[in-house]
């Protein structure tokens, strides 16, 4: 749609007729509850159905994430996943809404607003939590009472103005479920009112500091929270600061709109990197690498294999040493005595260990055997004359690339 004068006139339409003004409620996101800041002061929520109109390829993309599907009511969930179970017991009648089930898992709510964690007769419930990986249950707070207050970060235009539907067991109310384009963008209908265009009346904010309102677990961004020998998921603010690039943003690498895991909308591949590794930084490991034994050795290896092993556990671990996600943490200790996490096991040390990084897929070595060869990684089994990483100084490719890329360099760093 080319016409702006035609675009203003359907979203005055849309605004008039079907939103309801509203006043005085505070709106708020992220873990520590954050006033939203609107783009306008008169601006209020449209949701996306209402930006598809202009921005149908952003709409398309961003209905193949996750985000999309953060709270579901049964008919969304059964829509998404035909054959999405319950809990042993419960039938769709007992259910108001889904807590994920695109991607990782999916947890229920019950008509109370409470997440369900007891059997009916009030017994503690073990298996609550359905993991999509390998369909299996886990437990999910057993047996406590458990509210939802997610709204936060999982919905679009949220406060704690009010409670949804006045229930006890849902702390908060929102205006659109999920994570819509205005829960980045701020409330759209100004921007619509005033012929859309970029920054009118609309925030595009591609600040790390933006996506860390949501991206981390508590105030303290120096600590990497873990448990039971993985990292605990939200964490990727505090890993990037905190694992070997603080001064990356979301951007650097990633198209915020598209999907980057596997999930009910998103079969495969993961469209929303944006580059590789070697498009602007590490080109002479890349040349480096080129021919070795571990190149060789899986036709699709590719840099985050070691350097953003999956560490998180948002679900379920398939191993020892591997998770559901992969961790923003890319420094590798080659330390065989190095430990992943703090001796209580409560927060990561900022580096990747061996036995996290090797020893998932060689499970019959040890940490020495790791450390024996991860120090020349990048050219095991080539001559050493081989590809790369021989021609160093002043004109080699090192000095080349950072000339022609510095420009982009400077682009990527991170915008305070």
């Amino acid at each position: 749609m080319e016409n702006p004068l035609l675009k203003a006139l359907i979203g005055l339409f849309i605004l008039g007729v079907v939103l309801a003004p509203v006043s005085g409620v505070e709106y708020v996101i992220g873990s520590e509850k954050a006033p939203v800041h609107k783009p306008d002061a008169n601006s209020t929520y449209v949701g996306a159905e209402t930006c598809k109109m202009c921005h149908q390829q952003e709409y398309e993309d961003w209905s193949k994430t996750g985000h999309a599907y953060k709270l579901m009511t049964p008919d969304e969930a059964l829509k998404l996943r035909a054959d999405m179970p319950l809990p042993t017991g419960y039938d769709w009648n007992d259910i108001l809404y889904v807590i994920g089930g695109w991607g990782w898992k999916s947890i229920y709510i019950g008509r109370d607003g409470f997440i369900i964690t007891n059997k009916k007769d009030g017994t503690p419930l073990e298996e609550n939590q359905y993991n999509w990986q390998d369909g299996s249950w886990s437990a999910y707070h057993p047996g406590e009472e458990k509210k939802y207050d997610c709204t936060k970060c999982h919905n679009t235009g949220s406060t704690y103005d009010r409670d949804h539907l006045n229930l006890s067991g849902i702390e908060g109310d929102w205006t659109f479920r999920g994570i819509q384009c205005e829960a980045c963008h701020g409330p759209g209908s100004r921007h619509i009112e005033l012929s859309g265009g970029i920054g009118v009346a609309i925030d595009v904010n591609k600040t790390v500091e933006f996506c860390k309102m949501c991206h981390v677990t508590g105030p303290d961004t120096s600590v990497i929270h873990a448990g039971d020998g993985f990292i605990l998921p939200y964490q990727q603010y505090a890993e990037l600061e905190n694992g070997g690039k603080p001064f990356l943003v979301c951007t650097s690498c990633h198209f915020p709109h598209k999907p980057v895991h596997n999930g009910a909308t998103n079969p495969e591949g993961k469209p929303g990197i944006d580059r590789t590794c070697t498009f602007r930084c590490h080109q002479e490991e890349s040349w480096e690498f080129e021919g070795s034994v571990m190149q060789e050795a899986k036709e699709d290896f590719f840099c985050t294999d070691c350097h953003m092993p999956k560490v998180t556990k948002v679900a379920i671990n398939v191993g020892e040493y591997e998770a559901d996600a992969a961790t923003h943490i890319f420094t590798i200790n080659t330390d065989p005595d190095a430990e992943m996490f703090t001796k209580d096991g409560k927060a990561a040390n900022g580096y990747l260990t061996l036995e996290y990084v090797c020893l998932r897929c060689h499970e019959d070595k040890d940490q020495a055997w790791a450390a024996s060869h991860a120090k020349g990684i990048h050219t095991l089994g080539k001559e050493e004359d081989g590809h790369g990483g021989s021609e160093k100084g002043a004109c080699g490719p090192t000095a080349v690339l950072l000339f022609a890329m510095l420009p982009a360099a400077i682009y990527g760093l991170r915008k305070k």
